[in-house]
């Protein structure tokens, strides 16, 4: 019990000191990022105390929003990190993720781009890589569901009408939104996009299933399509 390296642990803290007694007794507002992250983690390693480990982490990753894209494997090269305190942190960054994302329910009607934005906001901003994704609607606009089409690399992601209108056609959609994220935070919609969105529409109008939509999330902003006039239809993206 003499070991100095033990000292080093929250147990050897005052108890008014611990990261989990300080927020059980003036909550969570109060602590550092570091604290926070501490209590997740809950022990260190044999050198350090759990909050040293959360300070040497969140250094490497350059603060929270490191955290957030990263995967298991990057979480566990920190030292004293392994495979089940890599895996809390990542279920508690998607549980931020969900909490601040606005829900999308099924029935939800969509009125307008920004409603798609408060969504998938929290939910794509911090991937390295892009994801598409399609609203599936009906023909009052209310949501079906909604499925990811693709996952990509860093800035191309694979999308065929073919397995896009196969699922809206399986669901009975009237109608769709597309909704993809760019890794570099820019949302302007690159010339790719816009080729993309012209061959959506175009086997959209064959099958009789409207494209309402097509929105690039960025990092604090977003474009859409519809708003900015660039879909080949002068249709708003919500009338009927």
């Amino acid at each position: 019990m003499n070991d100095p390296q033990l000292k080093k642990g929250i147990q050897s803290w005052p108890e008014k000191e611990r990261p989990r007694e300080l927020l059980l007794n003036n909550g969570a507002q109060g602590l550092s990022d570091a604290q926070l992250v501490a209590i997740l983690l809950r022990i260190g390693r044999p050198d350090s105390s759990a909050v040293d480990v959360a300070l040497d982490l969140l250094t490497r990753l350059k603060g929270l929003r490191g955290l957030a894209n990263r995967s298991l494997q990057e979480l566990c090269v920190v030292p004293g990190i392994g495979p089940a305190k890599a895996a809390q942190i990542l279920a508690a960054v998607e549980l931020g993720k969900r909490a601040l994302a606005v829900p999308l329910t099924a029935g939800l009607r969509i009125h307008h781009s920004h409603d798609i934005y408060q969504h998938y906001y929290p939910l794509l901003r911090d991937l390295r890589h892009e994801v598409f994704k399609a609203l599936l609607l009906d023909a009052k606009h209310g949501l079906i569901r909604d499925v990811t089409v693709s996952e990509g690399s860093l800035t191309v992601s694979i999308v065929h009408p073919r397995e896009v209108f196969n699922l809206a056609v399986r669901e009975s959609a009237a109608a769709v939104i597309f909704v993809h994220n760019h890794p570099s935070g820019d949302p302007h919609p690159s010339e790719e996009d816009h080729a993309l969105t012209r061959r959506l529409m175009a086997a959209g109008e064959i099958l009789g299933i409207r494209v309402l939509d097509h929105i690039v999330i960025g990092d604090g902003r977003y474009v859409s399509f519809a708003d900015e006039g660039f879909l080949l239809s002068s249709t708003s993206t919500f009338d009927h």
